[in-house]
């Protein structure tokens, strides 16, 4: 049975009482390789950050829609963070693409980063005619704490209020498929001590406090708990979620005290747990990495390495 939201909606009740007036971290940087976007800035939300730059490809029909999330901890990034090989290889699949701006934790602490990213797809669905999208056909796609925040929406009950006097926030926030990177499947540091990553190490990264919104000696209070469980994307898994595709830059090596925070909270370890977990609900879970020796990728479990395109058309095709 999935899980409510009525804990996830206290904390945004805290949340919308949170104000700063200081310039958000994470500014876009000159990007002279991405291409213009066909609406840049787009608003969705009332928060200078909740914009979007919409890539339209061209299509006399509906296209499919990629999300693409931007990474850095919670803290910094940017929808210009993009690739700009990636924009080109959806483009020319024919997929239309949106990078997406969220409030960072100086401004507010989870869940408001994952509620900003799935109103942006709501709004999107809202104006699907406007711009030739599909609305039945969308996939997520992103870094670290992007990849996170796909997989937390991609795993989520349906956040859509058929009730709502607020058309955008009647539409889905179900997803086609996910194609991630370094992506983590739960912040919870006694998560990441059961598959390997000591606590200490991954709580000393800067995104831990912030994002939670708590002090370090509250880490192992109930309230804490709480959020830890709400915030991690595990939480909400079931039999009837999209398939995912998670790729990491590091291998499958032991984590210890002097491992770098890069390894510790980027570790293949997130995605294997995963995939054992969605491989017993029969949901397609693949996740590549590096092999320790050579550093060329590898898919656990065996089997050729999947392009991200490959794994994304396939399934845009099977929800036609």
């Amino acid at each position: 049975m999935r899980r409510p939201i009525c804990g996830l909606l206290t904390i945004m009740a805290t949340v919308a009482a949170v104000a700063v007036s200081a310039q958000p971290r994470g500014g876009p940087r000159e990007r002279p390789d991405l291409l213009a976007p066909t609406h840049p800035d787009v608003r969705y939300g009332p928060h200078e950050r909740n914009v979007l730059d919409l890539y339209l490809a061209d299509s006399d029909r509906p296209t499919p829609l990629v999300l693409y999330i931007h990474g850095g901890g919670f803290r910094s990034g940017d929808k210009r963070n993009l690739r700009a090989r990636d924009l080109r290889s959806y483009l020319d699949e024919g997929w239309s693409l949106a990078a997406i701006n969220y409030r960072l934790t100086d401004v507010a602490p989870a869940p408001a980063q994952y509620l900003d990213s799935a109103r942006a797809l709501q709004f999107l669905r809202y104006h699907a005619a406007k711009w030739n999208l599909d609305p039945k056909r969308a996939a997520a796609t992103g870094g670290s704490a992007g990849g996170g925040t796909s997989l937390w929406i991609a795993f989520h009950d349906d956040l859509a209020d058929p009730k709502s006097e607020d058309p955008v926030a009647r539409q889905s926030t179900r997803l086609t498929s996910v194609a991630v990177k370094n992506a983590q499947t739960s912040y919870d540091p006694r998560f990441a001590e059961k598959i390997g990553i000591p606590r200490p190490n991954f709580e000393r990264h800067a995104f831990f406090e912030p994002f939670f919104g708590i002090e370090a000696a509250d880490a192992d209070t109930p309230e804490a708990y709480r959020r830890y469980e709400e915030a991690a994307p595990i939480t909400y898994l079931t039999a009837d979620d999209p398939p995912v595709l998670l790729a990491y830059g590091h291998p499958d090596a032991a984590v210890t005290a002097e491992s770098p925070l890069g390894l510790v909270v980027h570790h293949p370890k997130f995605g294997i747990d995963l995939k054992q977990r969605m491989d017993a609900l029969g949901i397609e879970c693949i996740v590549q990495y590096r092999d320790p020796r050579t550093q060329t990728p590898i898919r656990h479990g065996g089997g050729p390495i999947v392009e991200v395109t490959d794994f994304l058309r396939r399934h845009f095709q099977a929800a036609k």
